[in-house]
């Protein structure tokens, strides 16, 4: 395996290269662009990189779906980074274009429900066509094939392009996380400001199935920071949750979840316990009574107490 080398969602000049550029160790590594996020993970996955960098949810538009469902399928991957980038678009175009000489527009879905209004507003008759990623969409306008793409301003130098256009965005403060996966192994210590992620399939469908999972969480004071559905091909109405709590997996409380799960679920995969981004211990909220890691061990401790006739 390449201990040195990071994949990312490419080529240059995407906004997921700005978020792995945000990680220190990115400085000592040498990173990979790819052609799309199943590319990345599985160069990960066939020991040709360490880890990889891939967009997982957004602000607007919510999970992504390419990236949520290579975590869900295929050989086992952990997260062990988070990254939050806010984010905005320039218009960039060849020089000398102007906003009326616009007839062709792209970037990568997940753009389009972030500039669609502003599209509308400026340029109503454009026709849209998705790339690959929003610096393909840059590179795709430097060859000619269309005559705009919504990108990173910083990416205009890498394409020869110009920002006609800058801070452009349906909704203010608009952000993406973006995670970084690797090969199975043993979690980094926590942090006190932590996230678990899990996948879990119910064993069979009836009344009161999902909220039975829930409660597992809800009962040990464990928050719930997203829940996403994902069909799992086998028919419709078929589906498994992807869900990120608030916690690591060596916290009593969290792990008491889990296993329970483990118990009623047909499936549970861990993919990962990790640091939240941009959240300090000091900024976590008190826990719920009884559901401290103190609160666990004097539970536990009663309990062999009573086993042994000690109460």
């Amino acid at each position: 395996m390449s201990a040195t080398r990071y994949t990312y969602l490419g080529p240059a000049g995407t906004f997921t290269e700005a978020a792995l550029r945000k990680l220190p160790e990115a400085a000592t590594r040498e990173l990979v662009p790819m052609v799309s996020v199943s590319a990345a993970l599985d160069a990960v996955r066939a020991g040709e990189a360490a880890a990889a960098l891939v967009p997982i949810e957004n602000s607007v538009e919510g999970g992504i779906t390419t990236t949520l469902d290579e975590l869900i399928a295929g050989e086992p991957l952990m997260i062990y980074r988070e990254v939050l980038l806010t984010i905005t678009f320039a218009l960039l175009v060849r020089p000398g274009t102007q906003l009326a000489d616009i007839k062709t527009v792209t970037a990568h879905p997940a753009a389009q429900t972030q500039v669609r209004n502003w599209l509308a507003a400026n340029l109503p008759d454009a026709v849209w066509e998705s790339s690959a990623s929003n610096a393909d969409g840059a590179r795709l306008v430097q060859e000619g094939r269309y005559d705009a793409a919504f990108a990173g301003e910083f990416a205009a130098a890498t394409y020869g392009l110009e920002p006609l256009v800058t801070e452009i965005h349906d909704a203010a403060n608009a952000q993406t996380r973006f995670v970084l996966v690797g090969r199975p192994a043993r979690p980094a210590a926590p942090t006190g400001a932590d996230k678990t992620s899990v996948v879990i399939w119910q064993r069979d469908d009836h009344p009161g199935a999902l909220l039975e999972l829930l409660q597992e969480f809800a009962v040990r004071g464990v928050n719930l920071v997203l829940l996403q559905s994902r069909p799992t091909g086998e028919g419709i109405g078929s589906y498994c949750f992807a869900i990120d709590a608030e916690g690591h997996v060596s916290d009593p409380r969290v792990g008491e979840a889990l296993m329970g799960l483990k118990r009623i679920c047909l499936k549970v995969r861990f993919l990962g316990s990790y640091p939240q981004a941009d959240v300090s211990p000091q900024d976590v909220r008190g826990l719920r009574p009884g559901t401290s890691d103190g609160d666990f061990a004097e539970a536990s401790d009663w309990l062999t107490r009573c086993r042994d006739g000690r109460f």
